[in-house]
């Protein structure tokens, strides 16, 4: 299992997490957004995050590459669902299919009490099998699905909400 160093991410990293979201876009599988985004497009997102609530964090190698980010985002904007959040990961292309998400969602899992967190949602389309397949290996259980309300390129395609309590 390769060691992997999880940090908090800075503005400089914001380039590459949206080059690594933005590498998603074309397989229509991981994200909603039909063309690549842009780094200016994402600040105010990344300044929703914080530390020491709503971690983003970068993921690197041994060699301090960033091979992929994680992130905790608040759910639905309401102080009564301040213990709820959206589990996003996104791993680089060349880390793809090695077993680097089971670690890392391991690693979210983990942590997350940390931060007051005690239910992870996974927002999936109901296509991507393999998303599916590793949320449910840490016993994520589907909580809603949401029929065909994408449009990706001609295709209509469901979403599935993935949610697991951890406290």
């Amino acid at each position: 299992m390769e060691e992997l160093i999880y940090r908090d991410a800075i503005l400089n990293d914001l380039p590459q997490i949206v080059e690594i979201y933005n590498s998603t876009i074309s397989g229509r599988m991981v994200t909603a957004d039909t063309e690549p985004v842009s780094v200016e497009s994402k600040v105010q997102w990344f300044n929703d995050h914080s530390p020491e609530r709503r971690p983003l964090w970068v993921i690197e190698n041994r060699n301090s590459e960033i091979i992929g980010w994680a992130s905790f985002q608040s759910f639905y904007g309401r102080p009564a669902y301040n213990a709820t959040v959206e589990i996003s990961i996104y791993i680089d292309t060349r880390y793809r299919n090695k077993g680097l998400g089971k670690q890392i969602l391991g690693y979210c899992i983990n942590t997350a009490p940390r931060f007051g967190i005690k239910t992870l949602l996974g927002f999936i389309f109901e296509h991507n099998e393999p998303s599916l397949k590793l949320f449910n290996s840490f016993g994520f259980e589907t909580w809603a699905l949401l029929p065909n309300v994408a449009l990706l390129d001609t295709t209509e395609r469901g979403l599935k909400i993935l949610g697991k309590r951890i406290v």
